[in-house]
Order: C-alpha cells, then sequence, then structure tokens
C-alpha cells in the first residue's frame, strides 16, 4: 500500500468537499437539479473513505488531545449523515420548489461549518508521533482503498457506540 501524507490528504479533502458543498449551493440556486444531484454523488464517494478514516483511526489517536470533545465530533458525523441522507431523497425529484431548494442549500452551508471545524483537527494531528502519523497514513489509504460510499459505509460498517 502507497504512503501518504495524512495530513496533507486530510486538508485536501476538506478543499475538496467545501468546494463541492459551494457548487451544490450555486446549483441548487439555479434550480440545476441533475447537477446538484451528480455533485452530491461525488461528494459521497469522497466522504466515505474520510469519515471511516477519520472514525477509525485519527479520532482515537487525537483523543489524547481532546478527551471527550471526540465524542462530539463523532455526533457531528452522525447530523451529516442525516443531512445526507435527506439530500439524496429530496434530490430524487426533477424538480425543486424554492422552498426546498433554500432548505437544501442552507444545511450545505451548515455542512460548511463542520468541514472548516474539522480542518481544525490537521494542526493536533502534527503532534502525534512521527511513528503515529505513518500509521495514520496507512489507514488513510486503506480507508481509500476500500472506497466505499459514506451512507453505505454508514449502512453497513460503521459502528455506533
Amino acid at each position: 500500500m502507497s504512503r501518504l501524507d495524512p495530513i496533507t490528504e486530510f486538508r485536501e479533502d476538506h478543499r475538496q468537499v467545501r468546494d463541492g458543498l459551494l457548487d451544490i449551493i450555486q446549483a441548487l440556486g439555479a434550480k440545476r437539479v441533475v447537477k446538484a444531484r451528480e455533485i452530491l454523488g461525488r461528494l459521497n464517494d469522497l466522504i466515505g473513505p474520510h469519515f471511516r478514516y477519520e472514525e477509525e483511526a485519527l479520532y482515537p489517536a487525537l483523543r489524547v488531545f481532546l478527551g471527550e470533545y471526540v465524542d462530539q465530533l463523532l455526533s457531528e458525523h452522525d447530523g451529516v449523515i442525516d443531512t445526507a441522507r435527506a439530500c439524496v431523497k429530496l434530490l430524487e425529484k426533477d424538480t425543486l420548489t424554492d422552498q426546498e431548494s433554500e432548505q437544501a442549500a442552507k444545511a450545505a452551508r451548515a455542512l460548511l461549518v463542520h468541514v472548516s471545524n474539522c480542518d481544525g483537527l490537521a494542526i493536533l494531528s502534527e503532534r502525534l508521533k512521527k511513528e503515529e502519523i505513518e500509521e495514520l497514513g496507512l489507514r488513510f489509504a486503506a480507508a481509500r482503498k476500500a472506497g466505499v460510499p459514506l451512507l453505505d459505509w454508514a449502512d453497513t460498517i460503521r459502528k455506533k457506540g
């Protein structure tokens, strides 16, 4: 398995999610449902391995710094997954009302807050031991290689509690 820099890759994922969410907001504003659906599909594919890495490797490693705050991060993931499910259901429609479009755009904006807050974890990761960072790189690469989309991962693999 190839080595990767988990901190760099973590931040790059956040950039891609940020851009995807902003693109969804723009597509929803223009009532381009098909475009929003396509972007959501790409985000589902990207975020699945990312969340898996966070929950199975990064968050446990950062618990030494964050303590019980890690539980709040896990709870935020619950909210992101619920929001993603609701957006998938909404974007199954061919057209959206103004209210539906605005609700979906509002949800995407709320997810931007999680992306922004989560990106700050990279600075804490820098304080881990070199060996821990190398292990995180292997775990991130493994999650990406498995390539399980977010909603599939949440339904079939994710451990709760």
